[in-house]
């Protein structure tokens, strides 16, 4: 499934090995505490245990959940989960949603896999017999007893300093899921900086002309398109656009820039929504659905249709720039696309060192000069 999510977007290796070290310094408070099942689902139901964003999909077949049940009550050891204390004094899980979030489907009825009444699989050997094919309902008091007495070890962590944001939740998600899946910045970034802006890209995601120019019209699993959404916004900003530096972590700084209260108030949400869904709308109807693909590197009149991060980069940014401007970006086609791409400085600026702000600022200036005339 991750190879079909990845086979209409062209990888970057210079953004793939962005793995950069972290030299904030945390002030981390830790401790135990043991939950009942019953608490804990209490909890959840009062908003006070928070799923991370990233398991919108509950991801566990039946026969894993009904054997997570079959544990429990056998009175088999569980691991321990790994939660944080947000800043406004809820429970975020880090660790360990699968497992709370089986027993809650199973008490209240409901799989969450297939939304159907949630009966125990009738796996052979594997379930014991006693309650195969069965719903809590149909368990004995004392079965269901046993179900929401059982406790389940939490390791808390609540970040004291820096006080301005939870930038350690990132580092603590990288580090110790343990979800059988290495995690991609972007899955982490939806569990860690849960806001309006994290809305937002979930919204402007079923965009019907930014699912037709990314060139997928199924949602990517792995968020790779929530990225690129969050990309536009972070680097089509003052920081980027007048930043001397010679080069940036893209993996920070839209870490950073999704942490920044700014970017999570209404009023910047409102032009962060118009922008995105103005230039895709302008970008879609007058240079068309190849607008974000490269050509072929042997035949630069060929299309290789796959989605090119600083492709689009250079065309959502420059279209922006070109609006505030006051240009008319009906002049943009894809005719004048196809000699931007030809253009052996505009190769450069998209193949080599992605995230130096020189190759930054260029491919956007050159996307400005061929698509609508302007030179900077």
């Amino acid at each position: 499934m991750e190879d079909e999510n990845l086979s209409n977007i062209e990888i970057i290796q210079d953004e793939l090995n962005d793995d950069y070290v972290n030299d904030d310094l945390y002030n981390i408070n830790s401790w135990g505490a043991d939950y009942s099942f019953r608490e804990l689902i209490s909890m959840y139901s009062d908003g006070d245990l928070v799923k991370p964003e990233l398991q919108r999909k509950y991801v566990w077949g039946k026969p894993e959940a009904s054997r997570f049940i079959d544990s429990v009550l056998l009175g088999l050891p569980i691991p321990s989960i790994f939660l944080a204390k947000t800043q406004d004094n809820r429970l975020l899980i880090i660790d360990g949603y699968q497992r709370l979030m089986t027993v809650y489907d199973y008490v209240r009825g409901i799989w969450s896999g297939d939304d159907k009444e949630f009966k125990l699989s009738n796996i052979p050997d594997k379930i014991n017999h006693r309650w195969k094919n069965k719903s809590f309902n149909e368990l004995t008091d004392s079965e269901q007893r046993k179900i929401k007495t059982t406790t389940i070890h939490a390791i808390i962590f609540e970040q004291k300093s820096p006080i301005d944001g939870d930038t350690s939740l990132f580092q603590i998600f990288e580090r110790i899921n343990t979800s059988g899946r290495s995690l991609l910045p972007q899955e982490i970034r939806n569990c860690v900086y849960q806001g309006n802006l994290n809305s937002l890209l979930f919204e402007l995601n079923t965009h019907e002309n930014w699912r037709l120019l990314f060139g997928n019209k199924f949602e990517d699993q792995r968020m790779r398109d929530l990225e690129y959404i969050l990309r536009f916004f972070a680097l089509n900003s003052n920081y980027i656009l007048e930043n001397t530096k010679s080069s940036i972590s893209l993996k920070k700084y839209l870490n950073e820039f999704m942490g920044n209260k700014v970017n999570n108030l209404d009023p910047q949400i409102d032009l962060f929504r118009n922008s995105f869904i103005f230039c895709i709308d302008q970008i879609f109807n007058n240079i068309g659905e190849n607008a974000f693909y490269n050509v072929q590197s042997t035949d630069l009149s060929t299309i290789r249709k796959r989605f090119y991060p600083p492709i689009y980069d250079a065309i959502m940014i420059s279209t922006s720039i070109a609006h505030r401007l006051g240009i008319d970006l009906s002049i943009a086609s894809e005719e004048k696309r196809i000699q931007l791409l030809q253009n052996s400085d505009f190769r450069k600026y998209i193949s080599e060192g992605t995230m130096q702000i020189e190759h930054i600022k260029g491919r956007i200036n050159l996307a400005l000069k061929f698509l609508y005339n302007y030179e900077q």
